[in-house]
């Protein structure tokens, strides 16, 4: 399993590193939870240890696969539903697996549809967590910075 230290990805938030393993009571049971510290925003989740494999926690991409995310990127955008509703529903669906490359895929997509027409609320905060979910894993296995990473992602979908 994983200890403090270890730089991990959890679907629907993005990449971060456990900094602690607490044991927290909660409805009177006790249980321990990975802290994670995620790069973008300052933000720590609770994860429980015990349902870490079952909520999709996953081992960051080493760094040599970063380009293979970057190429995704590049690659043109896929057929979506004309329906904004599914698109929003398909799209959440996706997030929740993790896959960093269906989330490269999901904000290319999205991106793409943005630069042609207005996205409706939903898909702009699928965009925006998208394009957050690529940076945070993305600055932990390249170790550059926010802004840094921003520019490689830009560059790759214009």
């Amino acid at each position: 399993m994983y200890e403090v230290g270890d730089m991990v990805c959890y679907p629907m938030h993005g990449a971060g590193i456990i900094v602690d393993i607490e044991k927290k009571e909660i409805l009177g049971k006790k249980e321990d939870y990975f802290v994670v510290k995620l790069p973008i925003g300052a933000m720590k989740v609770m994860i429980p240890v015990k349902n870490a494999e079952k909520r999709g926690i996953r081992s960051i991409i080493d760094k040599d696969k970063l380009k293979d995310v970057i190429e995704v990127l590049k690659e043109e955008p896929t057929k979506m539903s004309t329906n904004w509703n599914k698109r929003v529903r398909d799209n959440t669906e996706i997030l929740k697996g993790g896959d960093i490359f269906e989330v490269a895929k999901v904000y290319r997509n999205l991106k793409s549809l943005d630069d042609k027409r207005n996205l409706s609320t939903g898909e702009k905060k699928i965009l925006h967590d998208t394009k957050n979910i690529l940076i945070s894993e993305m600055i932990l296995s390249s170790g550059k910075s926010y802004e840094e990473i921003d520019k490689i992602i830009y560059e790759a979908v214009e």
